[in-house]
């Protein structure tokens, strides 16, 4: 399948993907991702390696957009990690009663 990704016209395929990224060490992802194969890239990792160009050269929408027409599935931002409580609001929470400060 032809796609542009930074201004330059690929020709990729599902089976050319999986083979530039077998052997690939996945990064950590904090952004959008691919699941390729059973293992989650971020899609700029992902783009770098399928298109041999450096990553401030092309957007994360351009990548998304090409493995998405291929087929692979993508995941959106990882949710944010729900705000701690401190002691006193956990106990409060547990007794079932309202803050008192």
């Amino acid at each position: 399948m032809r796609c542009v990704i930074a201004r330059f016209p690929f020709d990729l395929t599902k089976a050319g993907v999986l083979e530039s990224m077998k052997g690939v060490k996945p990064e950590t992802v904090v952004g959008e991702s691919v699941i390729i194969g059973r293992r989650v890239y971020p899609v700029m990792q992902v783009g770098e390696v399928v298109t041999r160009q450096d990553r401030r050269d092309f957007s994360a929408g351009e990548v998304i957009r090409a493995m998405t027409r291929l087929g692979f599935t993508l995941r959106g931002l990882p949710e944010a990690p729900a705000a701690a409580l401190s002691p006193l609001q956990q106990a409060s929470a547990l007794l079932g009663s309202p803050l008192c400060v």
